[in-house]
């Protein structure tokens, strides 16, 4: 099922919602962006991509390879 951006409608990637989960909660039925996320949190994009890879490489399993 594809989802969007509850704030800018653009179509999230798995990773985002991996990060959205991750930083506001694994019940969260709705999403932000990177984009949105990074002004939600006001931290650049580059950060919460940094995030994504450090959460990949501990094992978390919101973030599989490839996505």
């Amino acid at each position: 099922m594809t989802e969007y951006c509850k704030n800018c409608g653009r179509e999230l990637t798995n990773d985002e919602i991996g990060l959205h989960k991750r930083l506001c909660g694994k019940m969260c039925k709705s999403f932000l962006c990177i984009t949105c996320l990074s002004e939600y949190f006001d931290v650049t994009e580059e950060l919460l991509r940094e995030k994504i890879e450090h959460f990949r490489k501990m094992g978390c399993t919101l973030f599989q390879k490839g996505d």
